[in-house]
């Protein structure tokens, strides 16, 4: 039976502004990725293939970094398993929307993915405070899917309200690109920069290590 222990919650009103999403391909651990995270950051935990016992254990080894580290954490799925694994928020996939009022009830940070005008617009209406707008740039988690560009990815972001985050291809560079020109502070997400940034740093201890 899973046990049922409280993760480190964080008020909505002081979302996070870096994001990093799970992912099964990455070739680093999600708590490798987690520790090298600004503090006040947030992480979006997927890994929808792994079993209910798998992904349980996952999210408790994230808390342990998130208590330390400030972080916040949204688990994709329903909002009842959310709040009873306690985790700080939910992020719904479209197809859940109408799921948003039980997450509000729960007192569940909301965030979901936008990708057009329409998804935008029932981010609006389920009262999501954070919308994932993507792709901004080619990724390689969706290849040859095409992108919004900068125009498109101001307009679908200013449809969904609350605060935006800016995902595919997204670097830390990008991201201050991005705020330059928008006008609206966005936030941003990434798989593989911090996939990256994890390697690199593998690679500095790694050689800091060896005796001279």
């Amino acid at each position: 039976m899973v046990r049922r222990h409280p993760l480190p919650r964080k008020p909505t009103r002081n979302l996070p502004r870096i994001w990093l999403f799970s992912d099964e391909r990455l070739a680093a651990s999600m708590t490798e990725l987690a520790a090298i995270l600004p503090p006040g950051s947030g992480i979006v935990v997927r890994h929808d293939r792994l079993k209910r016992g798998a992904r349980w254990r996952l999210l408790r080894r994230l808390a342990r970094i998130a208590r330390t580290r400030k972080l916040l954490l949204l688990l994709a799925g329903s909002p009842a398993l959310a709040s009873r694994w306690g985790a700080g928020g939910v992020h719904l996939r479209q197809s859940a929307a109408r799921q948003a009022a039980q997450a509000h009830r729960l007192g569940l940070a909301v965030g979901m993915p936008v990708h057009d005008a329409r998804e935008a617009r029932a981010a609006r209406r389920a009262g999501a405070q954070t919308a994932f707008v993507s792709p901004l740039h080619a990724t390689r988690s969706h290849r040859g899917a095409p992108t919004l560009g900068r125009a498109s990815w101001l307009r679908v972001a200013r449809l969904a309200g609350g605060q935006a985050v800016a995902l595919g291809g997204m670097t830390q560079a990008r991201a201050r690109q991005l705020a330059r020109a928008s006008g609206i502070g966005p936030g941003w997400a990434a798989i593989d920069a911090w996939d990256e940034k994890a390697a690199k740093r593998r690679m500095r201890q790694k050689r800091n290590a060896v005796p001279t």
